[in-house]
């Protein structure tokens, strides 16, 4: 049976008003036609099946396989309609991953991390509908990667404080200043980037946001070379670089607030991924210890595998019931507890790893200095043990997720800010 029907006009079931998708009506979880009653799963699935037997997973191109997705609604389902969602609950994008995975479909994260995880859904809420329509389709195709221009030697932690400035000149704005540790910088067409507009505000006040062009006149990107010998990382200068007023996102002032957006879901990004039980990187412990054999296998380090297991589940669990709680869209603060855990847990899986790999866990393998083309997976435990290092930093350091849980999350008083009145130019800095 298709799945599009024709509504009568006014058709409103029990008299409520309803939302119209392509000849549907839905609402309180059903999709409602003057015939037919289906379920959002039920389209979800039908979407998906259109989907599959359109592109075959095993013989469409990534970029082709991705653009059909969007164009379905199956991007980000809670997204409105006609930028890559059909606006309804964000469960049902669970289910789609999950029928994609299983056929082997490209992955859209893993194409575009930074792009698919923080900056779409950051366009999406503050962007205009022309910006919508031009970056969202091929942000998550992976034809143009994205990444985000936030911490700055001197404000990591402290966000608010940076001092990158942005001027206005007629209709264009102006930026000058310095970002660091820019993931895939060097592979984006796109950067999100906070600059300072307004020195006399407050500082969490005088911010703007803006969509801007890598490859304009004045932005230079440099690698920093990591302990895993790679160059993931960037700095990247800005010197009189032009923006067109029209890039901004939200209005002068509302950087604070976008840049929010974007942090919480950064923050579900890296720590709110909900692997199937036993997989995700407690698997490279069980990978290691199927390898030993009976005489090596050490009560205590058995002890010790079964404690990170059993952590790993309960952090499985907690993102699932973090998901379930999240709001359409906009996580909160929830997603600090899985950004703050899978760090500490990822440190420790790999720590052991290492332990039980013995003398061999010194043996790197070519430490040569590349730039790679994701910031994904990892070749070897050694490069995975180096890597963890950054899940407590990037994203936000353990220490600030630690003040948003107690502050926001526990009700704690709020730690002590003496520059919350003082404007910007006032506040002293090194």
């Amino acid at each position: 049976m298709p799945l599009v029907a024709n509504v009568g006009e006014g058709f409103e079931p029990g008299g409520d008003p309803a939302v119209i998708y392509e000849g549907f009506r839905w609402q309180k979880g059903c999709v409602v036609s003057a015939s037919t009653v289906v379920s959002e799963e039920q389209l979800v699935n039908g979407l998906v099946d259109e989907l599959l037997a359109a592109c075959p997973a095993s013989s469409t191109k990534a970029v082709d396989f991705l653009g059909r997705q969007f164009d379905l609604g199956l991007a980000w389902v809670h997204f409105p309609k006609g930028h890559g969602g059909l606006g309804i609950s964000p469960r049902h994008q669970k289910l789609i991953n999950e029928r994609l995975n299983a056929e082997g479909a490209p992955n859209p994260y893993a194409r575009n991390p930074i792009g698919y995880g923080m900056c779409g859904p950051t366009v999406v809420e503050w962007g205009s509908e022309e910006q919508k329509t031009r970056y969202l389709r091929p942000l998550f195709t992976g034809e143009e990667i994205w990444c985000q221009l936030f911490s700055e030697p001197g404000s990591g932690s402290d966000f608010a404080g940076l001092s990158a400035k942005g001027v206005k000149d007629g209709e264009e704005w102006i930026a000058n200043g310095q970002k660091v540790w820019t993931t895939l910088a060097h592979l984006s067409r796109w950067g999100l980037l906070v600059v300072r507009t307004d020195a006399e505000a407050v500082k969490h006040a005088g911010l703007t946001a803006f969509v801007v062009d890598m490859h304009a006149p004045g932005v230079e990107v440099r690698p920093l070379r990591q302990m895993t010998g790679e160059a993931e990382f960037n700095e990247v200068y800005f010197t009189d670089v032009r923006i067109p007023e029209s890039e901004m996102l939200g209005k002068p002032g509302d950087g604070w607030r976008v840049s929010l957006t974007t942090l919480m879901n950064e923050r579900v990004a890296i720590g709110g991924v909900v692997p199937p039980r036993g997989s995700g990187t407690i698997a490279s412990l069980t990978k290691i210890w199927s390898t030993k054999s009976p005489d090596e296998r050490d009560p205590a380090a058995r002890d010790e595998l079964m404690k990170l297991w059993i952590r790993a589940e309960v952090l499985r669990l907690t993102n699932i019931r973090a998901g379930q709680n999240r709001k359409m869209g906009v996580p909160g603060p929830e997603g600090s507890i899985g950004k703050m855990e899978s760090a500490n847990l990822n440190k420790a899986i790999f720590e052991f790893a290492m332990n039980l790999l013995g003398p061999e866990a010194m043996l790197y393998g070519s430490y040569e200095m590349i730039r790679p083309e994701t910031a994904m997976g990892f070749e070897t435990y050694q490069k995975a043990f180096l890597r963890s290092r950054a899940n407590s930093i990037e994203g936000g350091t353990t220490e600030v997720m630690k003040n948003i849980l107690g502050e926001r999350v526990l009700g704690l008083p709020g730690d002590v800010r003496v520059d919350r009145d003082v404007p910007w130019s006032k506040v002293p800095r090194n």
